[in-house]
């Protein structure tokens, strides 16, 4: 089980790197059920750092990254990439980023139960 979740969380790292500019810097990954459920702090750019300075800022960046995040996971192949390692369908997400505290949550939702519950 540490070897799918090591490899999940470089996934997500990595999709987020890619599309959003900067990987989070700590992943923490917990399967329940059929959700896999991650908490990752450290995610703003610097760019995103200096927009929350004000309110209207951390509407846009908070909005932005919701809504971006669930965009990006529409792609086939990350879609596919996701369900490889886990070896399920991925039926939906739902993700959050808290602005003041840095910290996005991410719930990805599978069409069965993975069988790797527990803290990891």
């Amino acid at each position: 089980m540490t070897r799918i979740v090591h490899t999940f969380n470089n996934l997500v790292r990595d999709v987020r790197k890619k599309h959003v500019g900067k990987g989070p810097d700590q992943i923490t990954t917990r399967f329940v059920g059929s959700w896999a459920v991650c908490e990752m702090k450290g995610n703003m750019t610097s760019v995103e750092k200096f927009a929350i300075r004000n309110d209207e800022g951390k509407r846009i960046v908070r909005e932005l990254r919701t809504t971006f995040v669930k965009e990006i996971y529409k792609e086939s192949q990350i879609r596919s990439e996701i369900e490889n390692v886990v070896d399920a369908k991925l039926i939906t997400l739902f993700c959050d980023f808290d602005v003041e505290l840095d910290i996005a949550v991410t719930v990805y939702v599978f069409d069965r139960p993975l069988g790797l519950d527990g803290d990891t």
